[in-house]
This record gives structure tokens, sequence and C-alpha cells, in this order.
């Protein structure tokens, strides 16, 4: 039976985006397209300035919104080092969109604290409201993001259980399953690498790391507040043990309690202000208000104040990008070298951190890790791998890469998500005999971000069925 050719995915799912981006060749790039550029930062964030010439500070970019009004609700910015600013972005494609789409006489529009466009437009006023430019502030060429903007940047789950291409999945041989769940793994591992190279290009690779890795930590609702505090950290001198680096971590996010706890959460805390009264001043203008946190529905295990203690410890240890680095050019392909990859980045007992969530809440009876097994393999898969591809991949090591590619496909998986739970249901028909592996799963998101997200729940118009009938 012959074999899938090794690029027939990425093939599939980038030819028709770079037609159409070669069509439109010259012209101004799609709304949505600014709307992911901006809901993922895919900018130089240490460079920004308004169209007027003053720096921009993005705290949080705020959270898309699908509903009528502003694109973006409950942003947070700092200009020239104002007070911060709460309140709505707008996205358009031109400056005169401002007027042109009525929003300067509707009163939703009035909580807009940035304007936000492609290229400045000279001679347009937007009532006041400061602009901001993308295209002077990309991270990588517009041209690099296309595929990556116009599929894996959207967000939709699909309500129907069963999908179209359920059946011709459950007729496909189970090797031709998996290389096709390999090659789309493939394609996500390296569109997270271009971001991360993005990301790299400006602010370097220990910091692109350690901003990956934050965000992570951050989960959904608390990415961007958790980068900034990354972005904040690279600033840092002279932390040399794990107290330091906790008063400075949660001193700048925001989390020094204003009045020492009780019991043994006011012993922990009055340390680390003997760290942190001694230094505030330094950073007191890059410290996160409350209001740039989500907490509301956290689990306890995940509350931001632990994971910072995590990041400490991550900190106060042997530098990370270089014991990956070092991984890398070692042993990825070792028996349990992959383990000793994800070993990396689990977190010592905490006499305080690993029995309490947060300052105000009770002792846990049994104490808990600060990073579990499956939190590791999600590090692994989606931050530490991709930026060691991109950096294998910038200094145009092709067999490096191999190698790395080869260890990705022998991570074992991490927990299900909802939307991984919901692929499955919808995608295939006989889920089981696949390994346990992360790639599958990597796999699976790939496929639904490339080809359900942009059909309905009946599938109208989606492509991926017959390129699975092409396939089998």
């Amino acid at each position: 039976m012959p074999s899938i050719p090794p690029d027939f995915y990425e093939r599939w799912v980038t030819e028709p985006i770079e037609k159409r981006l070669a069509e439109t060749k010259g012209s101004l790039p799609p709304e949505r397209w600014l709307q992911q550029i901006w809901r993922h930062q895919r900018l130089v964030r240490g460079g920004l300035k308004t169209t007027e010439g003053r720096r921009v500070q993005i705290l949080h970019p705020g959270f898309w919104n699908r509903q009528p009004g502003p694109d973006f609700k409950q942003a947070l910015i700092q200009i020239d080092g104002e007070p911060v600013r709460s309140g709505a972005i707008e996205i358009d494609v031109e400056s005169r969109g401002w007027r042109a789409h009525g929003h300067h006489v509707n009163p939703s529009f009035g909580e807009v604290i940035l304007h936000v466009v492609w290229e400045p437009e000279a001679g347009v006023d937007p009532a006041g409201v400061p602009v901001l430019a993308l295209k002077p502030f990309l991270d990588s060429p517009l041209e690099s993001m296309a595929a990556w903007l116009d599929r894996e940047a959207v967000d939709l789950s699909p309500e129907c259980v069963k999908g179209q291409c359920s059946a011709p999945l459950g007729a496909m041989a189970g090797e031709r399953m998996i290389e096709l769940l390999r090659q789309a793994s493939l394609l996500r591992l390296r569109r997270k690498a271009s971001e991360l190279a993005g990301l790299a290009r400006h602010s370097g690779w220990t910091q692109a790391l350690r901003q990956g890795l934050f965000g992570a930590l951050g989960y959904r609702h608390n990415t961007w507040p958790m980068r900034r505090v990354a972005e904040v950290c690279g600033s840092f001198e002279g932390a040399s043990n794990v107290h330091e680096w906790q008063s400075r971590l949660l001193g700048v996010a925001g989390f020094m309690p204003s009045e020492l706890p009780a019991n043994e959460a006011g012993d922990h805390a009055r340390q680390l202000w003997h760290t942190w009264w001694r230094e505030r001043n330094v950073w007191r203008e890059s410290v996160l208000p409350r209001s740039a946190w989500t907490l509301a529905g956290v689990r306890p295990a995940n509350h931001p104040q632990r994971r910072l203690a995590l990041a400490a410890q991550w900190l106060a240890g042997p530098d990370l990008a270089e014991s990956a680095l070092a991984w890398f050019l070692g042993q990825p392909l070792a028996d349990g070298g992959v383990d000793m990859l994800m070993d990396l980045f689990l977190a010592q007992k905490d006499a305080f951190w690993s029995r309490h969530p947060t300052w105000e809440s009770k002792p846990m009876t049994t104490p808990q890790p600060l990073l579990g097994g499956a939190r590791a393999v999600d590090l692994v898969i989606n931050i530490v791998l991709p930026w060691l591809w991109a950096r294998a991949d910038v200094g145009g090591n092709t067999v490096l890469r191999e190698k790395l590619e080869l260890a990705y496909a022998r991570v074992p998986a991490g927990e299900d998500n909802v939307i991984l739970k919901l692929a499955r249901q919808r995608l295939l028909a006989r889920p089981r005999g696949l390994p346990r592996l992360a790639f599958v799963q990597q796999g699976l998101l790939q496929i639904v971000r490339d080809f359900c997200a942009h059909s309905d729940s009946l599938c109208s118009q989606c492509c991926f069925p017959a390129l699975v009938r092409a396939a089998g």
C-alpha cells in the first residue's frame, strides 16, 4: 500500500491560503486577521507606539467580543507611564472606519481606550481615541503568518456530534490514520515554533521560552498577565533564591498582601515582604492591577499565585533554556529521554505553596505538587519542543530538527480537554487502537483548527472528508 506523501497534509491546508494571499497582494489584510494578530499579540510588544509617537504597553489585550460593540473588552493598557487605562479595544482595517462604521455616535464605543488599525492614515481624527497601527510592529512578516492567521487563530466548537469525516476516517487503514495525525501534529509544531521564533527575534531565545511557559501557566483566562510578569522579570537582576524570586514575581503581579494574613500565611508573607519592600518602588510602574487577573472559576490548584511560586523555582534553579538545549543536544531519543525533559519543569515541595492555593485559603489536608505530570506534558508539547524546533530551524540544522520531530512523536499523551473529547466523538468512528501519545492529540487539535472551525455543525462545505478519501 503506497504511503501518504510526507507533505500531504500541509500542502492541502496551505496551498489555498497561499493562492488567496497571492491574489490579494498589495491590498489590505482582512479585519479578522487584524483581530487575531491583536488577540494573540503577534507584535514586538516592547516597542509599541501610537501614531502620535506615544509609548504603549499592553498589560492585557482584552477578551474577544463576539457580540455587537468593540472587538475586545476589559483590556488594560498604559501610555507613556500614565495610570493604567481599562476599557475596550476597537479594531478596523483603516482609521476612517471609526466614523464610517458609526462608532463616533454609538454609546457602546465610549469605553474604547485604543483604536487599532493596519497602518497610519493621515487626516483622520478618531474622536480623540489613541490610534495604534499594527503593520510596523508585527513580530513576523504578514506573508509568513498567513496560514496561521487563516486557520490556527480561530476558535469554534462544532455542536453536532458525528462529523461527515467520521465515515471515511473509519474506513482508513490504521497506519494511514496515524500518519495523517502525525503530519497534522507536525504542522501544529511548526506553527507554534514560528510564533516563538517571532518573539525570540526581538526578545531573545531565553525570554521567548519564559514568556511561553508563563503564558501556559496562566491557562486561558490569565495568559496575558502571566506573560506580562515574564516580560518584566527579564529585567530583574540579582535574585538568587526562591524567596527573592517569589517576592518579585508576586509583587509585580500585584499579589503581595497589603495586610499580613494570620498564622503561617503571615509568616511566609513577612519573609517575602522583607525583600519586596526594598524593591517595590523600582518596579512600581510595572505592578499589575488586580483587575488584570480573572480569578472566578479558576481551580484552586491552578491559581496564579501558586503558579508564580512554581515559576520562582524555575528561575532560581538551573537556567531552563540552557538545560532544555543541553537535553536537546544530548539524548532526546534515549530511553526515558522525554521523561528527563519533563522532569526539568517539575517543582520541589514548597513549605507554604504546596499546601495553600492562595494567601487567604485554608491549608489543604494533603500537600499537592505545584505542577502535575499531565501539565508538564502540556508545557513540553506546546512550548518547549516548539521552542527547540524553532532554534534548530533558525540555525538551518535539519538533522537536529528531524531528531526533535522523532522525540516529539514519543511524548506521552496528556489529559484530554473539551475540544479533544468533542473531536474524538465527531471525527473518530473507531477511536480504539490509536497510540496514547501526545502527537495524536495535537493532530486532532490541528484538524479541528484547520477544518471544523471553518464549518458549521453540519460540516457544510468542509473539504476534510475529501482529504481523508484522497489519503485513504
